[in-house]
């Protein structure tokens, strides 16, 4: 009754049977270790059966889908996890895209300062979570930078523009409203000072 479910029907049995064969050809020896394997843990399952009682037999059942019930839960949960943070860079996309919006207000960096360090912020020293925060902390930059409107801004967040970029008097454009670093700016030069030369050094001279 057991192996007539198993068995493939009449038409399937050349074309398994193909594959099979397709693949031992390809590796045989670690077939062969793959069917020793499975041969001898299916031997070890069938004796501790024959050697458990219906009782044993019925509790092992319930707790193999126990198992299966918590793992179908966790599934679930990470499944609606990540669910949950694709919608958030979906949303996060949407509002830099927003942002990015031209017209950019130019300004140019002032000056480049690490974070401030606030001790009570931070966990006690000594433990794993207080050395990497401490180490992101001191990562961290902020900046100061002056608008074309005559404005100096201190931005303790510098923007979308890693500081490892940025320099002083880099242009940058920022947003107009929190003034947020949004994109790097090619440097600003005069066209006609460009275009000059030295032709030729005077040999005049004057007392």
């Amino acid at each position: 009754i057991m192996s007539s479910p198993s068995s493939p029907p009449p038409e399937q049995q050349p074309l398994l049977s193909s594959e099979g064969n397709t693949n031992n050809a390809a590796n045989p020896q670690s077939a062969a270790a793959a069917d020793q394997d499975e041969d001898a843990e299916m031997k070890s399952l069938m004796e501790d059966l024959n050697n458990m009682s219906t009782e044993g037999i019925q509790q092992r059942s319930r707790l193999i889908q126990n198992d299966i019930r918590v793992y179908k839960s966790e599934v679930q949960r990470l499944t609606h996890e990540l669910n949950s943070i694709k919608e958030k860079m979906k949303d996060n996309q949407e509002k830099i895209n927003l942002n990015r919006q031209l017209p950019h207000l130019v300004g140019s960096v002032a000056e480049i300062l690490p974070a401030d360090e606030d001790e009570a912020d931070l966990p006690e020293a000594g433990s794993a979570i207080s050395t990497l925060q401490r180490k992101e902390k001191k990562e961290k930059k902020s900046m100061v930078v002056k608008t074309t409107t005559r404005q100096t801004i201190y931005l303790p967040i510098i923007g979308l523009v890693p500081v490892d970029e940025l320099k002083p008097n880099d242009l940058v454009g920022l947003n107009k409203d929190s003034y947020l670093v949004l994109d790097k700016l090619p440097q600003d030069f005069d066209s006609r000072v460009k275009a000059m030369e030295v032709d030729e050094r005077p040999t005049d001279q004057y007392y």
